[in-house]
């Protein structure tokens, strides 16, 4: 009989995600369980088209002296007379340092030292910069409420969110409103992607802790970390390399966890397959390869009864969908493996790196070989818990852990979505997926003007204990820069031609898709009195997510973004009404865009053209260089505008189609200068 006796508490998740939203409704609260299905249509947007919070939900579990799972400890059950929570949430990007690349890959060794500068380093007293409320304290006997209202930025108030307890004692934490700003007035113009002068926003991560009360004794929890980050346009999808999947291999290699010594093809083979399939949904060039009746469609019946077939009758399949699969020592820098998605070093002119692209992750690799030479079950070997209240209470803390970083993004720390590639080093954790959280009395040390690669990488460096807002403080500033340039298919203007595909490869698209099936083609596809051509015709088309994002200019786009954001669809899943079979039995569908957005045509900012020598009158200008006898402004518009007309000559696609400009994003290196 399993020991009863609780001598230790954890918090779970472990790491938990929030993201904001600028509806003033309820918040909804985020996957608990891998299997958790989407929420219903119309739960991710109000009625007045404001995007609705996502919160974040913490619990405490008791274990015994074996490090097994006792109980989940609530309030007035089992002896919990209290449970008192702390979270500290803080943004600071402000203060930070720029992003370029990620400083662990040996490419970073060729960034300028400007470029591993601080962000607004005209500003002496860097306090100023970071948005700090402070720690709030809540006791779930009471259902006290903290609001995170007290922090600014060069003297304006920016609130973060908020925490509060259920009746159970659980711990809901919920983000800010989406707003971001330049604290210049007026206000300084977008730049770029990732290292907007002036400019902040309100997402934030901190530490989450516990003291829980029991049977009279007071027992401090291990604590947790909370992130607060974008909306997530794809609820239902979920990327092929996910957070979960990284982070996870930073612990087998550690030892801190064990390698999966058995796989089935229900646990671990086709959870990997599927989420090529998934993308279907918002990336028009997986739907044509790993969408419904494509050549790689791996959940048509017929396909999925062949892949769980570990007899040799199915081998050779098995070999040849493996071998696929992206090795950087066999590829080098061929776009043609799968995954197609962008990597950590990705350039926009032609590959300079294995990093272009991302490969899996090596369990995900290991597994699918040992796929591929039969060494799997068919069965599932663990149950499906689409609630994780309904799975035995053994397994719940480890259920909570993985469906948080599961929909969170590992594709390209380019810098990401929700956090970044500090997170692959496993200096960052006290335990398997668990903050090391850096105490008050041991402040981090200043990094000076610029943070040099020794102490980003060295000893109690930055990828060590962490603070509030240590986490976030590497993402783009503001987020919806980030967002607005998620995109896919980039390209120089030689580039251009029978090779090339508008779809491919692409950044981020289960967070920020790139194309979509509009509700108005849905409505076509779902009604059995159309004929069956133009249902196909329909289904098969794809509208590009951000054609609400108006003229040709990135950098207006950006700052359309940033007002705009909450506007754009979300992706949600539909249930297709037809009994027929000639369509998938749940459709993704984004939902009507707010204001005018939908109102571009469907193939707006479909190219999207990267202008290095646009590059040079830009980064001159702002290095305070720039010395010609027009503006650089003006300089760099020109260029835009030529480079656009050769690209509607060389394609015959209308300006609409084109978005183009200089994207320091994809010239980490200043190349063009």
């Amino acid at each position: 009989m399993q020991d009863q006796q609780i001598v230790q508490v954890k918090i779970h998740p472990a790491i938990g995600i929030a993201r904001v939203g600028n509806s003033g409704g309820q918040p909804f609260i985020g996957p608990e369980s891998p299997d958790q299905k989407p929420l219903p249509l119309g739960r991710y947007k109000d009625e007045w088209g404001a995007v609705i919070k996502q919160a974040a939900r913490f619990r405490v579990y008791g274990y015994n002296k074996a490090g097994e799972v006792v109980r989940e400890l609530k309030l007035n059950e089992a002896g919990v007379t209290e449970i008192k929570w702390s979270v500290h949430l803080a943004n600071k990007k402000a203060a930070w340092y720029q992003f370029h690349v990620p400083l662990d890959i040996p490419e970073a060794e060729r960034l300028e030292e400007n470029q591993r500068g601080r962000r607004n380093a005209d500003v002496g007293d860097r306090k100023k910069l970071v948005i700090d409320p402070g720690a709030r304290t809540v006791h779930a006997s009471q259902r006290e409420t903290g609001t995170f209202d007290t922090g600014e930025i060069m003297g304006r108030k920016v609130p973060l969110g908020s925490i509060t307890t259920e009746a159970t004692g659980r711990l809901l934490v919920v983000g800010g409103d989406g707003r971001s700003a330049s604290y210049a007035n007026p206000e300084k113009k977008i730049t770029g992607v990732a290292n907007n002068d002036t400019w902040y926003d309100d997402v934030s991560d901190g530490p989450v802790t516990a003291e829980v009360t029991i049977d009279g004794q007071k027992k401090t929890a291990a604590g947790a970390w909370v992130v607060v980050g974008p909306p997530r346009y794809a609820p239902g999808v979920k990327t092929v390399r996910t957070l979960y999947d990284v982070l996870y291999d930073v612990f087998v290699d550690e030892g801190t966890i064990a390698a999966m010594p058995k796989i089935s093809y229900a646990d671990h083979i086709e959870p990997i397959l599927s989420r090529f399939c998934q993308l279907q949904w918002v990336n028009h060039g997986f739907a044509t390869q790993f969408g419904w009746k494509g050549p790689h469609h791996f959940l048509e019946p017929d396909m999925r009864k062949r892949l769980a077939d570990p007899s040799g009758t199915s081998r050779e399949l098995r070999r040849q969908i493996y071998v696929q699969m992206r090795d950087y020592e066999r590829d080098g820098m061929s776009p043609l493996p799968w995954p197609w998605l962008y990597g950590d070093a990705m350039t926009g002119k032609k590959a300079m790196s294995v990093r272009q692209h991302i490969p899996l992750s090596p369990t995900q690799d290991r597994m699918l070989a040992q796929w591929a030479d039969g060494d799997f079950v068919p069965e599932p070997l663990r149950g499906r818990h689409e609630e994780v209240d309904d799975a035995p209470v053994q397994e719940q803390p480890g259920l909570l852990d993985r469906a948080a970083l599961e929909n969170c993004a590992a594709d390209a720390f380019h810098p990401g979505c929700e956090v970044t590639w500090p997170l692959r080093h496993k200096t960052m954790y006290s335990e398997p997926f668990r903050i090391l959280h850096r105490k008050p009395e041991n402040p981090e040390r200043d990094y000076g003007v610029v943070l040099s690669l020794q102490d980003a990488l060295g000893k109690n460096g930055p990828l060590y204990a962490q603070g509030p807002g240590d986490l976030t403080r590497w993402m783009a500033a503001p987020w919806q820069c980030d967002t607005a340039s998620c995109r896919s298919g980039y390209q120089v203007l030689s580039g251009l031609g029978p090779r090339y595909s508008p779809y491919l490869p692409t950044f981020w698209p289960a967070q920020m898709p790139n194309h979509v099936l509009k509700q108005s083609d849905f409505e076509i596809v779902n009604d059995p009195a159309n004929d069956d051509k133009t249902r196909e015709q329909a289904f098969e088309r794809r509208a590009v997510w951000l054609r609400g994002l108006e003229g040709t200019d990135f950098n207006q786009q950006r700052r359309q973004m940033i007002d705009d954001w909450y506007k754009f669809g979300i992706v949600e899943v539909h249930e297709y009404q037809g009994e027929d079979g000639k369509f998938p039995e749940h459709i993704q569908v984004e939902s009507t865009p707010g204001g005018d957005l939908d109102q571009q045509p469907d193939h707006a900012n479909l190219i999207n053209l990267h202008v290095p020598q646009a590059g040079t009158p830009q980064l001159a200008d702002a290095a305070g260089a720039w010395t010609g006898a027009l503006s650089a402004e003006r300089v760099e518009a020109a260029l835009v505008n030529q480079a656009v007309g050769e690209v509607m000559q060389a394609t015959g696609c209308d300006e609409a189609a084109i978005a183009a400009g200089y994207l320091e994003k994809l010239d980490p290196f200043h190349e063009a200068r």
